[in-house]
């Protein structure tokens, strides 16, 4: 199975997918990571050192998983949908062919984040279907799918560290009170993680459900003594 996994800045992947990402991988699927934009306005200085910084950090991160990443190079905080970059993306996508792409959602905070889903959206077509992450916080979000991370966590942890030009443990600490709420939303056993994301049935894709990794047992759920008397 291939994957393309796709994110509007070079830690957007690890925050808001890495842990589902690391779950295909240990199943043996074939990973594809590309980054839409360089990155240059995510801090202060030189923007051009920025960008290499920046860069070797995606690099790092996604070499946890053994993928050595795309880099699109559209400017930062500027991204629009427009035919170049639809363009860019369906040569991507006609180049790795992929069962599954995974993006932002349409809704997220980012008007990069937007322009990215918008732009695969259109690109995607009847190429692959399009599953959309969580947002940051979960703002707007309603899942439709959940993947288990428990057991991946220590990884995605590892890959959101490697990007230190973003004070990365802010959104450690974000990501997994996220990963908390989501396992806890489909009654998770205590401790477990999960990934949320949402996919919209478009036609020829109706259903994805054999593309995501395998779900954990459903956890029966009994009436307390107190309630039942």
């Amino acid at each position: 199975m291939k994957v393309l996994a796709l994110g509007a800045h070079p830690d957007d992947i690890e925050i808001f997918m890495f842990g589902t990402l690391a779950a295909y991988a240990a199943l043996g699927a074939e990973l594809t990571f590309a980054i839409a934009t360089d990155g240059a306005k995510g801090g202060k200085g030189d923007p051009a050192a920025l960008v290499r910084l920046r860069r070797e950090e995606a690099t790092a991160a996604a070499g946890l998983l053994g993928v050595e990443p795309r880099f699109l190079d559209f400017p930062d905080g500027a991204l629009i949908a427009d035919a170049a970059f639809i363009s860019a993306l369906r040569a991507l996508i006609g180049e790795v062919k992929p069962d599954l792409a995974i993006t932002h959602a349409p809704c997220d905070y980012h008007g990069d984040h937007r322009a990215l889903s918008d732009g695969v959206r259109i690109a995607a077509s009847f190429a692959v279907p399009v599953l959309h992450a969580d947002t940051l916080g979960g703002t707007g979000f309603s899942p439709t799918h959940y993947v288990e991370i428990s057991h991946h966590w220590d990884i995605k942890a590892k890959a959101i560290r490697a990007h230190r030009s973003q004070g990365p443990e802010h959104y450690v600490h974000r990501a997994r009170l996220q990963n908390e709420f989501r396992a806890g939303q489909c009654n998770g056993a205590p401790g477990a993680l999960a990934e949320a994301f949402h996919f919209q049935p478009t036609f020829p894709f109706a259903d994805i459900r054999a593309l995501l990794p395998p779900a954990p047992p459903i956890r029966p759920v009994t009436a307390s003594a107190g309630a039942a008397s």
